[in-house]
């Protein structure tokens, strides 16, 4: 049998050493190859100075070890690295780098919550949460930093720190869970270059379906018979919509035509890497840029797009014995142009029938020599082709915007720099040393308005099929200008000192120590007061044999919102820990390799919901009054001057302090059959308390007024209360089967959040009590069918409170039984899933056959519900609704037992369309969102050229949704369309 070592990047490693199960070396190469005598025994551990030893299992074909090195064992922690074995629960790690060749994403946190347990995933990409909390802290490479602006290919890893004990010693703003991006680093070994070409398509998976302009008319006229109106359009001209012989004269305007939209969106990237040093420094570089295109096929939407370009460069250098010191750098440019005016969201709201956005000039019949005239000096003739349409009331429209205003160039600039200096004072003191860290960022974007136009729309005079006449409306102006807009600027300013102390005593006793300040200051454009962040941190640690472990973590935040006096706050927590295998009775166990069990208790001080709740400058000076003057309409001074009158806005509370975590966490981990199979879990009840809030009642009602304008005496106070409760769960399997090495993991985490404490006096009944319920609770009525002609009769109903009601309108429950149906009917209709949905499972499997790969990505999500209630179903636009498909289930003297929409109405469906059951659906939902396809070309096909590695990849993203609200799920509605894409790359190194 023969075999080579490999690192993780794919180089050939020598000097491998490979023992068998009593310890006793079977053989070493200098070559990084060497073979494997037929008699040894089926478990071999190849250990390698540099790397973490492997336990691998010998098999008659087995042609590849990858070693990965020690620091792999390490996770990111706050302000420090630590063995995996030594953590105490609430921290979760993924190698991004890793996988990376099996699983291309795009975005840093795309599908974390399929890896991470305990992180719940939203929609989007840069959304979701950490034990049901929003609000995470991201830090990048130790600094508090966007998300979004560092890409899977620049990651080495990410940690997710849960537990009150995990985040502590970030303070304040980290109270509610932090996400650690970690990016990569150069290695003393051989230098290498790597290049990855990618190329996606962009699918819409569905656009919403709404009536053309005969089904619209035909139903518009129902609605307006429904309320007693006469029909507004007649049987001839609804027969003249639907010939579509003259579709300029009868429009019937489809946005979603391939007219108007590709088939498909693209990005194209091109990312290269080199990494390389000696073993005084190290250095890595990361140049990429990708491009994007719009699905907009007309006018300057054929223009959209955003375009990307990166440099990041990371070093090390060891300066001396005592002194070694880490520089990173990024830059970041991005330039997105969009085409001006609001096409996808006109696509909800233009009626179909409304107006002909273009007129072609070879309609044009007779006309008179003014009009003429007009016409010839007109800059906008549409592809030489075509004028503006428009009527009186509608004098733009969204293809007009697109093919005349021009666009919008925005316009943004990253520049991120940070330096640690770590000094080793083991001279001092064995096991001591200091680190600090400075960065300092700049973040400036810009819009430009490149060619502004106005225009002018034309209203058609028909004869027959010929324009006899054109009403001109507006004014064209092609003047070409630029215009600035949007300026913003950011600052972020960091700096941390850390001393560490790390020693074992007699081999036994292992003891480590942290002393840490650091702070951060977030100054933003035109925000008169900055986000600051001051913490000072402790930590002490100690374990016996890694058997029995202690910590203790606390930190002394402070923060500029509360008055003098208020502004500090201590946080401590403990942890403990038992590494159950090492007992002696389960010492003979051999299918455990690792097991240990874990508990800790914190109280973490936090202001974070101020920012949330108080935007702007509104988040400080809390103990201050606050008062503003108003225009004079209803009082004056001086004798009618109409001087200005002040009203208060706020009265300040000198007593205002933190809100408070207080958290019980519990842990379990192992490892089982050589690691074939790994566990995690945790246990999680937390209490958020002190939650500020304005609520006028919990004052008597004189100390809030709205007229004659708005005034309050009310302060804002720490009275709310939330509790979660929750676990998660992460499974990992390695296993050969065959010739397949298969690799899978699962994850699960539910989370429930609950109202602990509210004020419930506006409340009369024990049903509509928001205390002990979900925050996210969702409230309604309760349906109970249609109203029949029958009801409407004989009056045979509960009065309803939102006006009159008609067969065919939605009936309501009395629940109360007082004999009139309004908001105190209203009950618990489930949770909405604000912080995602209460469970979340996830699945990855990568199942590796010779040079072939397959990786499968899937998740579920369940337990949240929400509400049809956007315009596409509630067309509370009246006369000016759009109709959409979901109209066609309508309810109808001849459809009463069979439809599940109400009647139509023209009025704003005050009964109809409001909340309740009628109009709940379920989340619940499975997705497919990753399957790819790779092969790496042989080693020995390459030997002899420049090129060390190979390799082509084809994936698919979002592929399957399975949900029996699938068709709503994947619809956007009013907004871009959501997408399903297809990849494929190229990968190389040298």
């Amino acid at each position: 049998m023969s075999a080579v070592v490999l690192d993780t990047k794919g180089n050939s490693i020598p000097g491998a050493i490979i023992v068998d199960d009593n310890n006793q070396t079977v053989i070493t190469n200098d070559s990084g190859e060497f073979s494997l005598s037929a008699n040894v025994n089926s478990y071999l551990l190849v250990k390698v100075s540099g790397y973490k030893d492997n336990t691998v299992q010998v098999k008659s074909d087995l042609t590849t070890i990858v070693l990965q090195d020690d620091t792999s064992n390490k996770v990111n922690v706050a302000f420090n690295k630590v063995d995996k074995a030594d953590i105490l629960g609430g921290v979760s790690n993924v190698n991004i780098a890793a996988m990376l060749n099996t699983n291309y994403s795009i975005s840093s946190l795309d599908n974390l919550a399929s890896f991470i347990p305990g992180y719940n995933g939203n929609t989007g990409y840069y959304n979701g949460n950490i034990w049901g909390m929003n609000s995470k802290l991201v830090i990048v490479d130790g600094v508090p930093r966007d998300e979004f602006n560092v890409l899977p290919f620049e990651i080495d890893d990410i940690t997710v720190l849960k537990s009150a004990a995990a985040v502590a010693l970030y303070g304040s703003r980290a109270a509610k869970g932090v996400v650690s991006i970690t990016t990569k680093r150069g290695t003393a070994k051989k230098s290498r270059f790597d290049v990855r070409l990618n190329h996606s398509l962009y699918t819409p998976k569905r656009y919403a379906e709404y009536l053309g302009s005969a089904e619209y008319m035909t139903l518009f006229n129902e609605a307006l018979g429904n309320d007693g109106i006469t029909p507004l359009y007649s049987n001839e001209e609804i027969a003249n919509y639907a010939s579509g012989r003259n579709p300029f004269r009868y429009p019937d305007v489809d946005f979603y035509s391939f007219k108007n939209v590709n088939k498909f969106a693209t990005r194209s990237e091109i990312v290269t890497e080199y990494t390389g040093g000696t073993e005084s420094a190290q250095f890595y570089v990361n140049v990429g840029n990708y491009n994007t295109t719009s699905l907009l096929d007309i006018g300057n939407g054929k223009k959209e797009g955003e375009n990307r370009f990166n440099v990041r460069g990371n070093l090390d250098i060891k300066i001396n014995d005592m002194i070694s010191t880490k520089i990173n750098t990024n830059v970041t440019f991005y330039d997105n142009k969009t085409a001006q005016g609001n096409f996808w969201g006109a696509a909800a709201t233009l009626r179909p029938n409304l107006i002909s956005p273009l007129l072609p000039l070879s309609y044009l019949d007779n006309l008179d020599a003014a009009t003429q005239a007009r016409l010839n000096s007109n800059p906008f003739i549409i592809d030489n082709q075509y004028i503006l349409g428009g009527i009186q009331t509608q004098a733009t429209n969204p293809f007009a915007d697109i093919y005349t205003r021009g666009l919008r160039q925005a316009t943004t600039r990253k520049y991120q720099f940070d330096a640690t200096i770590n000094f080793d004072l083991a001279k001092v003191l064995k096991g001591l040393s200091f680190d600090t860290q400075f960065a300092i960022d700049y973040n400036t974007s810009y819009a430009q308005n490149i060619s502004d136009n106005t225009y002018a729309v034309y209203i058609p005079t028909w004869t027959g099929d010929k324009i006899t006449g054109l009403t001109q409306v507006g004014n064209n102006v092609n003047n070409n200008a630029r215009a600035l807009e949007g300026s913003y600027q950011r600052q972020t300013l960091f700096f941390s000192g850390a001393f560490k102390y790390k020693n074992t005593f007699n081999k036994v006793h292992n003891v480590s120590s942290m002393l840490v300040a650091h702070g951060y200051k977030l100054a933003e454009s035109q925000v008169y007061h900055a986000i600051g962040s001051a913490n000072l941190g402790f930590q002490a640690a100690y374990n016996f044999k890694q058997k029995y472990y202690l910590d203790f973590t606390a930190n002394q935040v402070h923060s500029a919102r509360f008055a003098e006096g208020n502004r500090g706050a201590f946080s401590p927590t403990a942890s403990i820990g038992w590494r159950i295998s090492n007992e002696n009775f389960l010492a003979n166990t051999t299918f455990i390799d690792d097991l240990k069990l874990t508990a800790s208790a914190g109280i973490l001080n936090t202001d974070l919901d101020y920012e949330s709740l108080i935007t702007g400058n509104g988040a400080y000076f809390l103990d201050r009054d606050v008062y503003s003057t108003n225009n004079g309409a209803y009082f004056s001074w001086q004798e009618g001057r109409q001087l200005r009158a002040t009203d208060i806005q706020r009265v300040g509370n000198p007593d205002l302090t933190y809100q408070k975590r207080k958290e019980i966490s519990f842990g379990i981990e192992g490892s089982f059959f050589r690691s074939m199979l790994q566990f995690n879990a945790s246990y999680f009840i937390n209490n958020l308390t002190g939650i500020p809030i304005r609520d006028v009642n919990l004052y008597p009602s004189f100390m809030a007024v709205d007229f004659p304008s708005p005034s309050s005496f009310v302060p804002y106070v720490n009275y709310n209360q939330d509790n979660r409760r929750g676990f998660d769960v992460g499974i990992s399997f390695k296993k050969r089967v065959n010739k397949v090495d298969l690799n899978v993991g699962m994850v699960a985490t539910y989370y429930k959040a609950d109202a602990g404490v509210r004020n419930d006096i506006t409340f009369e009944e024990a049903y509509q009590k928001r205390q002990g319920m979900p925050i996210d609770a969702l409230w309604g009525l309760k349906s109970d069918g249609f109203y029949t002609q029958q009801d409407i009769t004989e009056n045979n109903y509960p009065t309803p409170a939102f006006g009159s009601v008609k067969a065919g309108d939605i009936k309501y429950v009395d629940i109360n039984n007082d004999g009139l149906v309004d908001n105190n009917d209203q009950v618990y209709l489930g949770r909405q899933g604000f912080s995602g949905s209460p469970l979340t499972l996830g699945l990855n499997a990568t199942a590796k056959w010779k040079n072939f790969s397959l990786f499968v990505l899937a998740n579920r999500t369940s337990g949240s519900v929400g509400l049809k209630n956007n315009s596409y179903y509630w067309p509370t636009a009246g006369v000016n609704a759009k109709y959409s498909a979901a109209l066609r289930d309508r309810w109808t003297p001849e459809t009463a037992e069979t439809a599940t929409y109400p009647r139509l109405t023209t009025t704003n469906g005050s009964n109809n369309y409001r909340n309740s059951d009628f109009w709940l659906f379920k989340n619940d939902r499975i997705n497919l969102a990753r399957v790819q396809l790779s092969y790496d070309l042989p080693k020995e096909n390459l030997a002899g050229t420049f090129i060390s590695n190979l390799g082509f990849y084809i994936n698919g993203n979002d592929l399957l949704l399975i949900s029996k609200e699938r068709k709503h799920m994947e619809t956007s509605f009013g907004g871009y369309p959501q997408m399903r894409s297809f990849s494929m790359g190229l990968t190389a190194a040298f």
